[in-house]
This record gives C-alpha cells, sequence and structure tokens, in this order.
C-alpha cells in the first residue's frame, strides 16, 4: 500500500530545490585588479623572470599559456612583453624560430583585458604579415593563448569568402590579415572602423615595408589612428629611418637579442654549400632526394612555374616518399591543406618559392636546400630558419654556379658560417631519359618545362645584384636538356638584349667566322663524299652524266679573312599605323567579314537575313550619297520585310515537317511494340494450354447425367436461342426504316417501363445476339 502522505513530502523537498548560480565577480574586483597589474609593470624587471607566471599577467593568459604548454619564455619574449606592457613602441629583432609570435600577441591579450575591450568596441588591435600563411599561423596560436579570454578574433587573408568576412568586420577585437585584403576592407567595407584601435603589429616587417607592399602599407598606414602603439618583429629587422617615419614611432625601443652573437643563425644549424653546373641541378635535387627518404626536406626554387614543374615531374618519377608544392598561384584552400599536411609529416619533400621562407613553423625539419641561389643574404636567413627551430638541430645546403661564388663572401661578411662540400659522384643517379620521355608523353608537362625554363632565366635577369647574377653566362642550350626539352626554348627579351648590347661590327664578323667554319667543314666532308662518288662512277659504265650522284655541299668562293658587307637596312621605313592600314583596304574595295555561297551552276546565293535580297535595297546599299534618306530606308526595309517573312514561313514549315516526322516515327515504333507484345502472347498461348483447373466441377453442381439426358438439355437451350434471335430480328426489321433518332426515343420509351430485372435479362439476349 502506497502512503498518500509520503507524496506530499516528496512534493515539498523538491519545491524547495534551487538552481545553483555562480557568483560573477563585480566590476570593482577587476577593476582592483587591473590597478595591480599595472602597477607591478614598472616594478618587475625582465631578468627576474624565468617563467610566464613570473610575468605581472591575467589570470586567464596564465592559464591560456599553460593550456598551450608554454612555460618558460624565450630571450626575445623575456625582454619585449614588459616594454610592451609598459605601452612602448617596440622594434624587435631575433634569430628564425625564437618565438617572436608570443612576443607581441601576449601584450595584446593584456591590453585589451586592462581596457575591458567588448566586442561592441570593435577593432582593438591589428597584426599584418606579408603571407597568408603565417596569418593563419598566428591565428592558431592565438586561438590556443586567448581561449580564456572574451575577445573575438578575425583572419582576413585573400583566397576566402570576401562576404562572409564583410558582415562581420565590425564584430572583431583582434584582426589578423594579409595587406591586400586589409586595404579592400578599408576601401570597400563601411563596417570596417579603426578609429579605437589601440595595437599595430607587422611581423616580417622588413618584407611588409619593402617596395612590394609599398604602396599597400602607405595607404593603410594613412587609414589608421596616430596615437597607438606599434611593435615591429623581423629576423632581418629594418632600421631604415624613411619606414620608421612612415610608420610614426615614437621613441622606439630596438631589441636585438641576438646581436652579441658569433653568428646570426642558429647555432645547431650546419651550413654548407656546393658549386654545381646549371644543367647537372635537377640531377643533384633528385640524387639527394633518393639518399634522404626519411628525411623532412624543404627545397627552395626562384620561380613558381619552376616549382609547379619540378613537383610535376618528381610526381611522375615516383621518388619513394610524399611530394608536396607550395607557392603563389596556387588555390588558398589547397594551400593550406598542403601547410598541414606537410607539417604532420615525419618524412616528406615540400618544394616552394620564397612563400615558405618566412615564418613559417614547419615542425622538425631536417634539411633545407636553397636550388636556386637567394635574392639576398636576408632571403637566405629566413629560407634556412625553417630549419634548427627552438634550439634544435639541422641542416643547410646552398647549390651555386660558377658564376654565383661572388654570393658566399656577401654571406661570410654577415656572420654566416659556410663549409663547401662536394658531389659523391658514386651516389648522383641522373633521370634525364626518363624526363624526356614524359616530356613527349605529356603535352602540357613539356609546356611546364618551357615556361619553368623561361621564368629562370626572367629571375636571374632581373636581380638586382649583377655581381652574383649574369644571364650571359648562363648555357641555355644544356640547362633546357637538363629538363627534359630537345628544342631550346626562345626567350625573346634575351634576343633583344643581345641585338641592343652587340654593335652591328661584331655580329658581322661573327657571321664571317660561321662561314669560314661551313667551309672548312665542307672540304673536310668532302674527301668522304668524293670516295663514294668514285665508286658509283666505276659501277656505272654508260650514262655517267645521267646516274652520278650530286654533291650535297658545295665549295664557296669566299677568301678567308674577308668581310662580308652587313646587309643594308631600311631605316627611312615609316611606320604602318592602324589608319593607313585601313585606308588602304578601303581603296582596295575589300568588302570584311562577308561569306559568299555559291550553288552547283556557280552563281552566288543568299544566305540568311543579312544580305540585301531586293534590287531596291542593293541600289540603296551601292549608292555613295552622303547623310540618310528616311523615306527610301522605309521603303527598303518594307522591300526586306517580305523576303524576311517568305523565309520565316519557310522555316516554321520545316520545323512543322520535323515534328509531323517525329510523330509518325513514334507512332511506327508503338505498334512494333503492341504487334510484339500481341506475337509473344500467342506464342505462349499456342505453345502451353491453359490453367482450368480453377474452374468448378459441373457434377458437383448439377448431379451426374447419362449421355441422353446431356443431348436433350443442350436441345431445349439451342431451340430457345433459335427463337430468341428470331424474335430480335423482328424488331430490328420493324426499326430499320426508322431514323436512329427515332429509334432512340422508342427504345427510352420502351425501357423506361422495365423494371430492372427485365432491362438485365434484355441487355444479356442483346449482348449474345451479337456474339
Amino acid at each position: 500500500m502506497s502512503n498518500p502522505h509520503k507524496n506530499k513530502i516528496i512534493k515539498k523537498k523538491k519545491a524547495k530545490v534551487k538552481v545553483f548560480t555562480k557568483k560573477q565577480k563585480t566590476s570593482k574586483g577587476i577593476n582592483n585588479a587591473i590597478e595591480e597589474l599595472g602597477q607591478k609593470y614598472k616594478d618587475i624587471v625582465s631578468s627576474d623572470c624565468k617563467a610566464f607566471s613570473d610575468f605581472p599577467l591575467s589570470s586567464n593568459t596564465v592559464r591560456g599559456l599553460k593550456a598551450a604548454k608554454y612555460i618558460n619564455p624565450t630571450d626575445i619574449q623575456r625582454e619585449t612583453i614588459l616594454l610592451a606592457l609598459q605601452g612602448k613602441d617596440v622594434l624587435g629583432a631575433a634569430q628564425t624560430g625564437s618565438g617572436k609570435t608570443l612576443a607581441f600577441l601576449i601584450p595584446i591579450l593584456e591590453l585589451l583585458y586592462c581596457n575591458q575591450w567588448t566586442h561592441l568596441d570593435g577593432l582593438g588591435a591589428l597584426v599584418i604579415t606579408p603571407t597568408r600563411e603565417l596569418a593563419l599561423q598566428i591565428f592558431e596560436v592565438l586561438r590556443k593563448v586567448g581561449k580564456c579570454h572574451d575577445f573575438s578574433a578575425g583572419l582576413i587573408i585573400g583566397g576566402k569568402d570576401l562576404k562572409f568576412e564583410r558582415k562581420r568586420m565590425d564584430q572583431c577585437n583582434i584582426i589578423i590579415c594579409t595587406p591586400g585584403r586589409l586595404l579592400q576592407h578599408m576601401d570597400e567595407n563601411p563596417l570596417f572602423d579603426c578609429n579605437n584601435m589601440k595595437v599595430l603589429v607587422l611581423d616580417e616587417a622588413d618584407r611588409c615595408l619593402d617596395m612590394g607592399f609599398a604602396q599597400t602599407m602607405n595607404a593603410i598606414i594613412a587609414n589608421l589612428p596616430q596615437k597607438r602603439q606599434t611593435m615591429l618583429f623581423s629576423a632581418t629587422q629594418t632600421k631604415s629611418v624613411k619606414d620608421l617615419a612612415r610608420l610614426s614611432l615614437k621613441d622606439p625601443c630596438y631589441i636585438s637579442v641576438h646581436d652579441n652573437c658569433k653568428y646570426t643563425t642558429p647555432v645547431g644549424l650546419e651550413q654548407s654549400y656546393m658549386i654545381c653546373e646549371l644543367k647537372d641541378k635537377i640531377a643533384v635535387i633528385w640524387s639527394f632526394i633518393k639518399n634522404h627518404l626519411k628525411k623532412k626536406v624543404i627545397i627552395f626554387f626562384s620561380s613558381c612555374k619552376q616549382v609547379k614543374f619540378v613537383y610535376e615531374m618528381f610526381c611522375k618519377l615516383q621518388p619513394g616518399t610524399s611530394v608536396f608544392a607550395l607557392y603563389g598561384s596556387l588555390h588558398q584552400q589547397r594551400r593550406i591543406t598542403t601547410y598541414e599536411t606537410f607539417s604532420q609529416k615525419k618524412s616528406a619533400v615540400l618544394i616552394a618559392t620564397d612563400l615558405a621562407a618566412r615564418g613559417l613553423d614547419f615542425p622538425e625539419v631536417h634539411w633545407v636546400v636553397h636550388a636556386d641561389c637567394p635574392e639576398d643574404t636576408d632571403t637566405y636567413i629566413h629560407r634556412t630558419g625553417r630549419t634548427a627551430r627552438y634550439f634544435r638541430g639541422g641542416e643547410s645546403v646552398l647549390l651555386l654556379l660558377s658564376s654565383e661564388i661572388a654570393m658566399i663572401e656577401k654571406l661570410k661578411e654577415r656572420k654566416i658560417p659556410l663549409t663547401k662540400i662536394e658531389v659523391n659522384p658514386i651516389k648522383l643517379q641522373n633521370p634525364i631519359k626518363k624526363m624526356e620521355a614524359l616530356l613527349v608523353k605529356f603535352v602540357a608537362l613539356k609546356e611546364s618545362a618551357q615556361r619553368a625554363f623561361k621564368n629562370y632565366i626572367k629571375y636571374v635577369y632581373l636581380m638586382k645584384d649583377k655581381s652574383v647574377f649574369d644571364v650571359h653566362s648562363l648555357d641555355t642550350d644544356s640547362f633546357a636538356r637538363s629538363l627534359g626539352l630537345a628544342v631550346t626554348p626562345r626567350v625573346r627579351f634575351l634576343q633583344r638584349l643581345n641585338l641592343k648590347t652587340q654593335p652591328q661590327k661584331q655580329i658581322v664578323q661573327n657571321n664571317n667566322v660561321r662561314n669560314a667554319d661551313r667551309v672548312e667543314h665542307s672540304e673536310n666532308s668532302d674527301t668522304e663524299d668524293n670516295q663514294h662518288n668514285k665508286t658509283e662512277e666505276v659501277d656505272s659504265d654508260s650514262d655517267e652524266d645521267i646516274l652520278t650522284i650530286k654533291r650535297r655541299d658545295h665549295d664557296i668562293d669566299i677568301p678567308v679573312g674577308q668581310e662580308l658587307e652587313a646587309p643594308h637596312v631600311n631605316t627611312s621605313k615609316k611606320v604602318t599605323t592602324k589608319v593607313a592600314l585601313a585606308k588602304k583596304i578601303l581603296r582596295k574595295n575589300i568588302a570584311s567579314n562577308k561569306k559568299l555561297v555559291f550553288n552547283d551552276d556557280g552563281d552566288a546565293v543568299a544566305v540568311g537575313t543579312k544580305e540585301k535580297r531586293s534590287e531596291l535595297a542593293q541600289a540603296y546599299e551601292n549608292e555613295d550619297v552622303g547623310g540618310l534618306d528616311i523615306e527610301k530606308a522605309k521603303l527598303v526595309l518594307r522591300e526586306e520585310d517580305k523576303y524576311d517573312k517568305q523565309l520565316f514561313k519557310e522555316r516554321i514549315k520545316l520545323k512543322h515537317k520535323e515534328q509531323k516526322k517525329k510523330l509518325k516515327e513514334k507512332k511506327l515504333k508503338e505498334k512494333e511494340e503492341a504487334e510484339q507484345e500481341q506475337d509473344d502472347f500467342g506464342s505462349e498461348s499456342e505453345s502451353e494450354a491453359p490453367d482450368l483447373s480453377w474452374l468448378p466441377d459441373p457434377d458437383k453442381i448439377y448431379g451426374k447425367k447419362t449421355d441422353s439426358e446431356l443431348a436433350e438439355f443442350y436441345e431445349e437451350h439451342e431451340n430457345k436461342n433459335q427463337v430468341e434471335k428470331q424474335r430480335f430480328k423482328r424488331k430490328t426489321s420493324r426499326t430499320a426504316d426508322v431514323p436512329s433518332s427515332k429509334k432512340k426515343k422508342k427504345a427510352l420509351k420502351q425501357t423506361k417501363s422495365l423494371s430492372v430485372n427485365e432491362a438485365e435479362e434484355l441487355a444479356m439476349l442483346l449482348l449474345q445476339n451479337k456474339s
């Protein structure tokens, strides 16, 4: 039995339960905590901070750092964070892989926290990077470190959905972006507002401020508020007064923790260089990959086209390890996936341009190979910095041509130690034959090789440092063959350059030398040809004049050493303009864009509506009178309209004919299908007897009858049927002369008086008579 009082007690207990609400910190408590942090900024010395917990940081930032497993700060972080927290402008320079990202992300989070920044306040901090991949990397670090804060962050880079970014621009507190996309939002997006911005950070500042981004950065800086904190970070920091003046820095603190170091590159990095010919470069790189299959390697080329070709070729050759490509003209999503997958791999090869040289953190890279000589020492430092990061080891190899040896001295001046190594000929593998076969098989790959050839020559030509890069020293023919090309592609700008630099006399002398060489070659080859001719003459006794073999080479009576006259160039020729060409065509009375169709007799036939058919229209066209006679033009249009209507009717008739044809064909198909079905049914009925097992047994229903009784039964039914047939014939004969409408009326009158059973019997009789 259930106790009724017990239910009442339970209900009372449930009513007493209350939802637990966590007490939020009051604004007074937050303000006090912020004031305490502000006082500590001046008291603490950077040398005393051996862990992040020793810095005067908010609890949210400390928890985020612990969750991301950042415990001890690096030298650049220790020196920079306190100065940035005090609101000073900072110029930070440190070796690659020394943790510059956290050096500016932590001060950004703390500054916004101390100002109690919300999404209603809009943009508070702006981080600008030169490449999309670096912006993505910084954004991921910010997500890890700042996950305990309530700030909103946005990644604004090219290749993403612009509409999606545009709608949410006013809600972002921290924006990490590339210069081009940021300027686009500044120009086009009314929601972008940076009037309240507190911090500007330029990562890889020297690249952001160089000539490539100069105009874009000038436009961006002009739109930013002047009262702000500015921080610049790079491994090769700019010290240009113009750059610093552009950014309107106020008493900036220059921090360079590795200025007093012996070398500018990390200590654990082993660096070497190798001198090889241009024709052997692909073979050396291929051999290097084959001998380092279990290593993680980054190979840098000078242009996108070279990276694309080498990547496609090595994928076809299948070296035995994963091969990736990263360059600027790739789709953004593919760039991101390549960056992420290569980062996760333990052994792979990444073929890249200088896009991957700055700031990107690829974990545990063993080797960096400079396939093409870098533009300057700064580019070399950034490329090599992809390995030996965070106090780990790594190796790098620089491949140089014999004309590029001057780069070694410049690198040594920048405190970069290099040791010379040579290729082991035993381990050298040349895939030139396979490459040639692949280029013949795949036309697209051949075109890619030609573009790579041209782009490399352009790269060498456009380099500023001519003491290192010399286009004229390149052996283009052997380089083309090393890429698998049978014919050297024509480089037009190089041909023009040679024509400008080479004087006319020198060209003539070269032609004379070539002609003399040809004469000597023909004389040497004549001996063999003469012997062959003599044997032919001996064999043919008769008809000597007819059967004698003609010589391929002929003597040219040019005395050696005599200069040939230069061909006369007609410099007085006028330049033909488009107007002159048009006048020339008008004089010849050539009708452009005119199509003539001829019949079997050879007469021209008018086709379509463009050509005039009426005599009045043709006469009107041939008139040379200026101006427009509207009345005459109306008459012409009316005449031409008649022909147009006839054409229109003919086209409609043709359409109807085609439709009728289609309908006839459809009906014929349906008939054929129906006949086939009938034939199938008939064949089945003939071959197989119908199943009558379902019919009831008549003996069970009517009882068993003898033969005489059955005969009487059939006779009675036949007599009845005959009588009914005769009656029906009489009725039909009477009503045959009467019209059909009268017959229907009489039949309706007769049937109205009948009952239901009588009507049914009448209908049955009619059906039997029909059958």
